[in-house]
Order: C-alpha cells, then sequence, then structure tokens
C-alpha cells in the first residue's frame, strides 16, 4: 500500500536563494497592504462619521439589523465584518448577493440598512440587491473604491477607498484592496462600540462560549467560597493546620486573628521552609506568611492567572479574594482557572 509523501519542515531542504526571495516578497507584500492602510486612515472623513451615526440611529430604533454584503473576496470580508458587528453590539448578518436574487431579498427589511462592499462596484451580482434597497426606501451604504460605479451611483453613503496598488505582482489578486475593507469595516464596528460603552459584561453575554468567554469570567465565578475554605485561628498550632490542610484539600491553610479577620496564610513553601523536628508544636503565627496576595473579588479570572503566573520572583499557586471593603471571600487557585480554560 503506497502511502502519501509527508513534509516535515524541519527537514525538508531549502534552497538558501528561493528562501531570500520568499521573504523579500512577504515583506514587499506586508508593506504594500501597510501602505494602503495607511492611506485609507489618512482619507477618513465625515462619511466615515455619517455613516457611524447613520448605523447608530437604527440601532436606537430597537428594529432595524445591519445586512453587510459582498460578493467573491469582498463576500468572504463580508462575513466576517458581519460577524464583528454582532458580536460588538450592532445586530447584523450576511446576505449573499447571488442568494438574494432567488428569494433571500425577503430577509432584508424597510428597517435595515444594508452595507454592500465591492471594490470595483460593478459586480453584476450586485444589481438586484441595489435595486432592491432603491425600490423600498432601505438605507444603502457603499464601500468601494470607484466612485463611478453604479453601487456609488445609487448608494445613500458612500465609504470610498483610496486607490491603491495590490500586493498582487500582477495587480490582479484581491489583497491591498481587501486589507482596507476589512479594516474600514473593523472601524465602524469599534466606533459603534465605543459609542455604546460597551462592557466586558456585554462582552461575554455575546460570547458566552469559546476563549472569549472563559477569559471574561470572574474571579467570583470561579473562586473556593468562604464556607469551603480551610480556616484557622493564629493562635492555634502547627499540628492543627495540617489536619486542616489534609481535610480541605486546598493546598494552603488561611489563618484569621481574634477579630477574624486575614492574618496570614500557610503554603506548601511555608512548611519546606520551617520543617524541623518542633514544628507541629509550633504557633501557625510563627509559621504563616504575612500580607499574602489577595485579588478583588470581581477581578477577570485572567488578570489571576497574571497575578500567579507573572509576579517576579515567585511561584504563586492561590490567591485571596476580598471583597469592595477587604473583607476574605474566598480562594482562587491556579489549578481551578486551569482547569476552566483560562489561560
Amino acid at each position: 500500500m503506497m502511502t502519501a509523501p509527508r513534509f516535515d519542515a524541519d527537514t525538508t531542504p531549502m534552497d538558501t536563494d528561493k528562501a531570500a526571495r520568499d521573504i523579500a516578497s512577504g515583506r514587499r507584500t506586508i508593506e504594500t497592504e501597510v501602505a494602503g492602510l495607511n492611506a485609507l486612515a489618512a482619507s477618513m472623513d465625515d462619511n466615515f462619521a455619517r455613516a457611524v451615526a447613520t448605523i447608530q440611529a437604527m440601532k436606537d430604533t430597537g428594529r432595524g439589523r445591519l445586512i453587510v454584503a459582498g460578493i467573491g473576496k469582498s463576500g468572504h470580508i463580508a462575513k466576517k465584518l458581519a460577524a464583528t458587528f454582532a458580536s460588538t453590539g450592532t445586530p447584523s448578518f450576511f446576505v449573499h448577493p447571488g442568494e438574494a436574487s432567488h428569494g433571500d431579498l425577503g430577509m432584508v427589511t424597510e428597517d435595515d440598512i444594508v452595507l454592500l462592499l465591492s471594490n470595483s462596484g460593478g459586480s453584476a451580482e450586485l444589481s438586484d440587491l441595489i435595486h432592491y434597497t432603491r425600490r423600498f426606501g432601505i438605507t444603502l451604504i457603499a464601500m468601494t473604491s470607484n466612485a463611478d460605479s453604479a453601487l456609488a451611483k445609487h448608494a445613500d453613503q458612500v465609504l470610498l477607498l483610496p486607490k491603491m496598488p495590490e500586493a498582487c505582482p500582477i495587480g490582479m489578486a484581491p489583497t491591498t484592496s481587501t486589507t482596507m475593507t476589512l479594516a474600514l469595516g473593523d472601524a465602524i464596528a469599534v466606533a459603534l462600540l465605543e459609542r455604546m460603552g460597551l462592557s466586558k459584561d456585554d462582552f461575554k453575554v455575546w460570547h458566552p462560549g469559546g476563549k472569549l468567554g472563559q477569559r471574561l469570567q470572574k474571579v467570583a465565578a470561579l473562586m473556593h467560597a468562604y464556607d469551603a475554605l480551610p480556616l484557622i485561628d493564629q493562635s492555634a498550632t502547627m499540628d492543627q493546620a495540617i489536619l486542616m490542610l489534609s481535610a480541605k484539600n486546598l493546598g494552603v491553610v488561611l489563618v484569621l486573628d481574634s477579630s477574624k479577620k486575614l492574618a496570614g496564610i500557610i503554603t506548601d513553601g511555608d512548611l519546606k521552609r520551617h520543617m524541623g523536628p518542633d514544628l507541629l508544636s509550633r504557633k501557625v503565627s510563627e509559621i504563616m506568611s504575612k500580607n499574602p496576595r489577595t485579588i478583588a473579588h470581581d477581578a477577570l479570572a485572567v488578570e489571576a492567572v497574571d497575578v500567579m503566573t507573572k509576579t517576579p520572583g515567585q511561584y504563586l499557586t492561590s490567591l485571596i479574594v476580598v471583597d469592595d471593603e477587604n473583607n476574605l471571600t474566598g480562594l482562587i487557585r491556579l489549578q481551578d482557572c486551569l482547569q476552566a480554560g483560562i489561560v
């Protein structure tokens, strides 16, 4: 039985001349697209602000959606932008102009706004969607580099992309133009996001699953609550602390003073540092680490991970959680964060 050839990046022979040309080509492509983005940033004017205000006004009615459409490579960009708008608080979905001509136009209502992407602005597949918006008085915002195109002439508002060379050496493959289109769409989405003052909590509502949702979990959602904590009085002896350590199995013991306020923490490291024949009879106040690191209960869990893993000169496996008045409320462990997918 024949097997397909395997390619290993570490063992595949490399022609140094070709490698140098490839690297030079990659740099030219990126530099060409960066030049396009710089030109785009310099070209932004009141038309951009007007488009943002128009979409915001539609959102304020509580009825319309932003319909993002495009054909070919612009269609792929349109799909991404529709997802970005939706995830940042602007109701949005993608419509394929070809499918729109075969029934999907029924999804577009008079309360909606159509954002139509086309670098040339002259694709025949766009005509039915353009005519539909004109017939029913649906606001049409065009994103194109051709001010003389049918799309630009029929649109209510035009976001004009600067005419910049494609990175493709024969000027055919959409590269710079699609990069600019994507960036301009992102700029609209972020401007709308900033208008509504989107918080991390709002963002989590639209991203309950996946890495975004995981990274936006609060410390309070992952911590071990007060009732489950291994607590011991500072007048206790270490034999009692070790029994508590084993019983609660959280890797630490929290030490309280006579007013039930946090006085310190005993960790595995503290046990190792004070190991000796008299350890069990010593007071926990002699062994504990004072002023342990804490984190607010409403902080993001990812912030807790950063503190535990990036504190210079320390290796922390847990943090004490406190409320707004600095009262002990819980304990969050690195192990719990990692199991929740927060990295």
